[in-house]
């Protein structure tokens, strides 16, 4: 869908900012009625632009005050498929998210613990045991800046 309007881009800088915005505070926001805002979110999540909503939850509060990038060779590509190693990865509950990537690394994940110890246990005892991998590198998040995006300003013009 690439005939987005203005109106398409600030819908989408709004929800991209705060998803639980009403389809009537959206309205008031950009100027434009409920049922309008409502048809247009509608053809924007049937066209695959809008991909569901999400809320950001505060892991330091729930007790999870460590964020670790954990980058991953795979030892020898031939033996472990690509499959069975993200089958394995995503079965762990501390990792957030794994992205295979080109580069030094074949994988990169975002690993949240407790502390650096439960880190340690999880490294240990869950990622070291993962078929086929070999060399990890672990970058421990110091902080964390979130960022709007390419909706964050308006195009010029």
């Amino acid at each position: 869908m690439s005939d987005l309007d203005a109106t398409d881009l600030a819908i989408l800088r709004i929800l991209a900012g705060d998803a639980t915005q009403s389809a009537a505070d959206v309205g008031r926001a950009i100027g434009i009625g409920q049922s309008a805002v409502w048809r247009r979110i509608r053809r924007l999540a049937d066209s695959g632009i809008l991909a569901g909503r999400r809320v950001i939850v505060d892991n330091a509060a729930l007790g999870f005050g460590v964020t670790v990038f954990l980058g991953i060779r795979l030892a020898a590509k031939g033996r472990t498929s690509l499959e069975d190693f993200e089958r394995a990865v995503t079965a762990i509950p501390e990792v957030q998210t794994v992205q295979h990537v080109l580069g030094q690394f074949d994988y990169r994940l975002r690993i949240t613990a407790r502390d650096i110890s439960d880190f340690e246990r999880i490294l240990r005892r869950r990622i070291m045991t993962l078929p086929g991998v070999g060399q990890v590198e672990a970058n421990v998040m110091l902080s964390e800046e979130r960022r709007p995006g390419p909706l964050g300003q308006p195009a010029d013009g």
